[in-house]
């Protein structure tokens, strides 16, 4: 499979379209990037003709991917809350800084901790990356609103970033797959993947929204997170 690329692309995407809203994860319509990603795909879209989008979706998240996950759920409803791509962009690094905060000393042991995404290679790189894509997709269905024509259209923008037929395949079971916790907090390899996979949660659930909220608290307890760095993953993943 080739994950790594495409979380890559992901993050790199995510922190363009941070800085093309001016500020962090906030201030971008994501109804208006699902009308406008459903027109280019032919799906009618449910704007004007003649006006413009405003919103340039292949430049943000994936081609849309991301936004699709995310604006599926989120534009059903008033009061969402924007992706936040700052999160997105440096996951790693934001879990390792939370870590460390959460702590009474600095010393980091990255022997027993693990390191950052970032830091990653090869197949350890390939490993994590799968992690984070299948926590980001149970994050963004914990609410269960992602109909089977969204579930096209996100395997269609998956597949625009070049995804080889062996993720096509994986990405289609995650979609379909029952929620799990316990069986998404079983592939955290380390305690590093273990905070990366929370904190890209959080970075696209809404933690307003009650079976949202319920589905961080269950992984958080599921990946062994104590309480302090759980409130410290989150106050970097709004912060960034």
């Amino acid at each position: 499979m080739n994950a790594s690329r495409i979380l890559e692309q992901i993050m790199k995407q995510a922190g363009g379209g941070r800085q093309g809203n001016g500020q962090s994860g906030s201030g971008l319509d994501v109804q208006e990037m699902i009308d406008s990603l459903s027109s280019q795909l032919g799906g009618g879209g449910g704007r004007k003709s003649g006006q413009g989008s405003g919103v340039d979706v292949k430049s943000l998240l994936g081609g849309g991917a991301l936004g699709l996950l995310v604006g599926s759920k989120r534009g059903r409803k008033l009061g969402g809350k924007a992706i936040k791509y700052g999160a997105i962009a440096g996951v790693g690094m934001l879990a390792w800084k939370a870590w460390q905060n959460s702590r009474s000393d600095a010393q980091a042991d990255t022997a027993r901790e693990g390191h950052a995404i970032e830091q990653l290679g090869g197949k350890a790189q390939e490993q994590r990356s799968m992690e984070l894509l299948q926590a980001v997709i149970m994050a963004a269905r914990a609410d269960g609103h992602i109909d089977d024509r969204e579930r096209a259209l996100i395997s269609e923008q998956i597949d625009d970033l070049g995804a080889d037929a062996e993720l096509h395949d994986w990405v289609q079971r995650q979609l379909e797959a029952p929620l799990d916790a316990e069986g998404l907090a079983r592939h955290a390899d380390s305690p590093q993947a273990a905070r990366e996979m929370y904190l890209i949660s959080v970075a696209v659930a809404d933690d307003q929204n009650p079976m949202e909220r319920a589905w961080l608290d269950q992984l958080g307890g599921a990946l062994g997170l104590d309480e302090g760095v759980r409130q410290e993953i989150e106050r970097q993943a709004l912060g960034a």
